[in-house]
């Protein structure tokens, strides 16, 4: 029961999460970072060519823990996102992956 619990929550925190990052008001603090400031990412993961992240986006990136959000990562084609990109932001960044990413 606990772990139903569990998958549940997680699944509002990746809802909630996402609904910020494409434009909604809700934010919630997940992985450090206020989940609005996800927005700040989004033309960076999305879609097969996307550009190269800015400033801004770096600036999430950096303060982000990489760790915790590699946990939401098989919930990204949910929205739109590509896990690929998703997953070379970081290095784009000056970040490294997280190993168990």
């Amino acid at each position: 029961m606990a772990y139903s619990s569990g998958k549940t929550l997680g699944q509002w925190m990746v809802a909630a999460l996402f609904f910020a990052m494409l434009g909604g008001s809700l934010a919630v603090l997940l992985c450090n970072i206020e989940s609005s400031e996800l927005k700040l990412c989004h033309d960076a993961v999305t879609g097969k060519n996307p550009p190269d992240p800015d400033t801004k986006c770096c600036d999430v990136v950096h303060r982000c823990n990489l760790t915790c959000l590699c946990g939401y990562k098989s919930e990204l084609p949910l929205f739109g996102i590509n896990p690929a990109n998703a997953m070379a932001l970081p290095g784009k960044c000056g970040e490294k992956k997280p190993s168990n990413c």
